[in-house]
Parts: C-alpha cells; structure tokens; sequence
C-alpha cells in the first residue's frame, strides 16, 4: 500500500519536553564509544569555551526518534513499518545540547515519494528548547522497501 501524498507539509504537535541531563549525555557517550572529557567533564569543557558539558553532535536522535513515532505510527499514512530501513540521517546544529535542556520536537513530513517500487518518506525535526530556541534539526529518509516477486506470489 502506498504511503498517503497528503501527509506532506503535515506538522505534528511538539513532544513534551525532553529534558537533557550529565548522565544521559555520558551514557550516550559511552554507548557511542567516544570518550572525549567535553561529553563528562565540566571543567574540560569549560576550557574549550562551553558553560557545561555537551552532548556529542548525534545526541538529538534521542529526542528526534521518538519525535518522528508520530508519524511513523499513524495508521492512516500507510507506512509498512515491517518493510522500513532508515536511508539516511543528517543533524544541522545551531549549537550543542547541554544539561538543562528542556527540548520539544516538531516534526514534519517535508515529502513521501516513490522510486522502483520503494516509499520514501523524508521528515524534518526540529528541537528547540521550551523558550523556543531553535538547537538542531534533524532530517531522516525512511524507505519502505517494495515487495519483491517472491513476496507477490
């Protein structure tokens, strides 16, 4: 089944807040395997120029995942999650996240095209703290895979 044209240019609403904190910015560091002080010690990143420690520059997926379940989930958009592989992701950072962050996600679908056989869906997430300030955007391409032969018969 084809995903629904109409989705494009839909918004979803903001997530609640996320709020980003020392730990879960280590534990993404250790689950990523950098161990770069910046990400856990406030004094190293107080010499490189930062208030606190940050997040390491692919931290935003923790928020813009589940952010983009909105989409990926709604039954009426017709996504074959069981066919889903992610195609492609890419963060645009205004400035790192820190501790304190209290961060809201807006998702868009910006386009759902089709390309031999294969659905893809691009959506556009962007976090900005509770204030509004905008810290990164996130953009991920799903492709749902088409049914091959085998699968037809």
């Amino acid at each position: 089944m084809a995903m629904d044209q109409s989705f494009v240019g839909r918004t979803y609403p903001p997530t609640a807040a996320y709020e980003v904190g020392r730990e879960k910015i280590r534990e993404f560091a250790d689950a990523i395997g950098d161990a770069h002080p910046v990400y856990r010690d406030p004094e190293a990143a107080k010499a490189l120029g930062y208030p606190d420690v940050i997040a390491p520059p692919t931290f935003p997926i923790v928020i813009s995942m589940p952010a983009a379940d909105q989409v990926v989930y709604d039954p009426a958009l017709g996504l074959d999650w069981t066919r889903v592989v992610h195609g492609d992701q890419r963060f645009t950072h205004e400035r790192p996240m820190r501790p304190g962050d209290r961060v809201r996600a807006v998702v868009v679908v910006e386009s759902i095209k089709s390309f031999a056989g294969n659905d893809m869906i691009t959506l556009v997430t962007e976090m900005s703290t509770e204030e509004g300030e905008l810290i990164s955007t996130a953009r991920a391409l799903l492709v749902a895979r088409g049914e091959n032969e085998a699968e037809e018969r």
